[in-house]
């Protein structure tokens, strides 16, 4: 076999507060490592997982990496061409940074690249949307937009995958952390009501747009309001421990906002700079260090690039 194409694909932060499915952004890391290569047997088949604790299955068709790379060699006529993954995880299952995402992300690009880069990472958005479909069931590219493109991404459709980057003010950072306690998305999901007052609905409309005009001005004033999430966040907080008091430490130590990430456990908050998020990331540590639960803390620029080649 041949050394093939190695791809890393970063963690990144889903709703931002505001936009429940329809915001994301990636950061720098964590992140996870596909590798595609060709192979002299039949078929795509997935040789080697690594970081995954015997987790993650090695059926094509059962794994986010492995459907989305599927996927994408249907779609390119070459489903039956020899083609050797191996994933390689290097971020936490179930923390709220979009595991499923970049290892989906990570394995479209690589296929992508092994058959001579035949489509742009926007087109290559569909497949691994397929293959993270696989790990939670819904069809949604809040993780894997910005895992594969990278930037801010602004989703006005998921059904379309209408999707687009938005401009980020220079200097921004965010702050997020990992509390080791369990969180499944399924229950994430399910604790949501379907029922959403036409006030709270205004309200949370408002704090979106806001949140857009703010980033494209360059506000940190007007992103500070909008950072804001008045309805899936009450319902998903009691599932996180400490998640008030973290939220208010991160406030008092110069965060803009502060919420849950993606489903959660994982709490972020964007900052005007490195200074303020590494003062928010010690204000984060120290709930949870005084709490006795183990975390790990990530500060990170807002990433730009998505997955690349490694």
């Amino acid at each position: 076999m041949n050394s093939g194409y190695k791809v890393f694909a970063p963690a990144s932060v889903a709703n931002v507060a505001c936009g429940f499915d329809i915001l994301g952004f990636a950061l720098q890391k964590p992140g996870d490592e596909v590798i595609a290569r060709f192979s002299d047997r039949k078929g795509l088949i997935i040789s080697k997982i690594t970081g995954a604790k015997g987790k993650l299955p090695y059926e094509v068709e059962k794994n986010t990496a492995g459907f989305a790379a599927l996927k994408l060699l249907e779609h390119l006529g070459e489903a039956g061409r020899g083609i050797d993954l191996e994933i390689h995880k290097k971020m936490p299952f179930g923390s709220g940074l979009g595991s499923s995402a970049a290892s989906a992300a990570a394995s479209v690009m690589a296929i992508n690249e092994l058959m001579g880069r035949p489509l742009t990472k926007r087109e290559l958005l569909p497949f691994a949307v397929l293959g993270e479909q696989i790990a939670d069931g819904a069809y949604h590219a809040d993780n894997v937009a910005p895992s594969l493109m990278g930037g801010m991404v602004f989703i006005r459709s998921n059904q379309d995958l209408d999707v687009h980057r938005l401009h980020v003010p220079k200097g921004l950072y965010a702050a997020v952390i990992y509390p080791h306690v369990k969180v499944l998305t399924k229950d994430a999901r399910d604790v949501l009501s379907d029922q959403v007052s036409f006030k709270k609905s205004i309200e949370q409309n408002g704090s979106l747009g806001g949140l857009i005009v703010g980033l494209y001005n360059s506000d940190l004033d007007l992103i500070s309001r909008s950072l804001r999430d008045v309805i899936v966040e009450p319902q998903r907080a009691k599932l996180i421990p400490n998640f008030y008091e973290a939220q208010e430490a991160a406030l008092n130590a110069g965060a803009l906002g502060c919420s849950i990430s993606g489903a959660g456990p994982s709490i972020f908050a964007l900052c005007a700079n490195s200074l303020i998020a590494e003062n928010v990331g010690h204000a984060f540590k120290e709930v949870f260090d005084n709490a006795k639960i183990e975390n790990d803390l990530f500060i990170s620029t807002i990433n730009q690039e998505g997955a690349i080649l490694c």
